[in-house]
């Protein structure tokens, strides 16, 4: 009965902030971040503990193969360089900034500060996006903007995962995790674009509505399976 209650209560408090969103003019994900703060720190109200495995295999595939499906590749591989240095060296060059301010100013181990960098150090694309929208930025900051957001949660994971195994074994070697990196991206790729092939030939062979909205459904889920292989 509680987790009814909580449910109702989470939907409800998610269609009020999208009403005020929507008669404030904000973006809805800023106001869903402020209403989770003022949520966050309310005294009284029941804890809710969320498994990341949920996030990672429910809520981010979609999310991910619908911004792939809906931008322009042509202007995305124009922009590659621009896209590339934001979202690798970008979300590389916080992870350490990161890291660097709580090791020095907190006194945290280096590998522990590289697991919170990785944690904090992908931006959010939806809220930038709409703020980006309503200010008119010009179409190719747009592109390099949704570009970026498609592959910095990728390069963070690659990130974490590194930053826990060095928490974990007590040892890191930059020369090693830096070609593993580089094995990992060449891998996601070729991964994705075999899933990518394999969904649109299945797709065209079936020639039914029906079996080509379920094969798009299991698109995004069996391009995101190789994430969670154990390396």
């Amino acid at each position: 009965m509680q987790t009814h209650f909580l449910l109702i209560f989470v939907l409800a408090t998610i269609a009020v902030a999208a009403l005020a969103a929507s008669r404030s003019k904000l973006p809805p994900a800023i106001v869903m971040v402020l209403v989770g703060l003022v949520l966050a720190v309310t005294p009284g109200l029941p804890q809710v503990e969320i498994a990341p495995e949920l996030v990672l295999l429910l809520v981010l595939p979609p999310l991910v193969y619908w911004a792939g499906v809906t931008m322009s590749w042509r202007e995305f591989r124009y922009d590659i360089r621009s896209i590339s240095l934001l979202a690798v060296g970008g979300v590389t060059f916080t992870t350490v900034a990161v890291a660097a301010v709580v090791h020095f100013i907190l006194g945290w181990d280096w590998a522990v500060g590289f697991v919170l960098g990785a944690i904090v150090s992908p931006p959010d694309e939806v809220a930038p996006m709409a703020i980006g929208r309503r200010l008119g930025l010009p179409r190719r900051t747009m592109v390099i903007l949704e570009g970026e957001g498609l592959a910095n949660d990728a390069t963070a994971l690659i990130l974490y995962k590194f930053a826990v195994v060095a928490v974990a074994t007590g040892t890191f070697s930059f020369g090693s995790a830096f070609l593993v990196f580089l094995a990992i991206v060449a891998g996601e790729m070729a991964y994705g674009l075999a899933v990518g092939y394999a969904s649109l030939r299945l797709r065209k062979w079936a020639a039914d509505p029906r079996i080509e909205i379920l094969l798009s459904l299991l698109t995004p889920f069996a391009a995101s399976s190789t994430s969670r292989c154990p390396r």
